[in-house]
């Protein structure tokens, strides 16, 4: 099961395993009070995509379009998400205020769980 969850809301047992998925730490937030099981910055876009989109909704289907693009050669972290959801709940992590438009969002989407 994969679900959804900002960074800085409460952890819960029920979160699973905990994957942030932003190229940069969240502002003001310890790795101890995050409980991130794996930083996958890699996997995030890149500081010029990120920097383009701006959480800006006109800009969403381009944005999607774009980052999957940025996927294609990352398969290797979709198929880690993929295989650690098949075993359990993984709780894919953002930083953003935007519950919609952000890169955790296009990411599920994308894995289609």
């Amino acid at each position: 099961m994969l679900k959804l969850k900002r960074v800085y809301e409460k952890p819960e047992k029920t979160d699973g395993k905990r994957i942030l998925i932003d190229g940069l730490w969240p502002r003001g937030l310890t790795k101890e009070k995050a409980k991130v099981d794996i930083w996958m910055k890699e996997a995030a876009p890149s500081a010029e995509l990120r920097k383009w989109f701006g959480h800006d909704p006109q800009k969403w289907p381009e944005f999607k379009k774009k980052y999957r693009g940025e996927l294609k050669s990352k398969k290797e972290f979709l198929n880690r998400i993929r295989s650690l959801a098949e075993k359990g709940t993984v709780t894919i992590l953002y930083g953003s205020k935007e519950e919609r438009f952000n890169n955790a969002n296009a990411l599920k989407g994308f894995l289609k769980l």
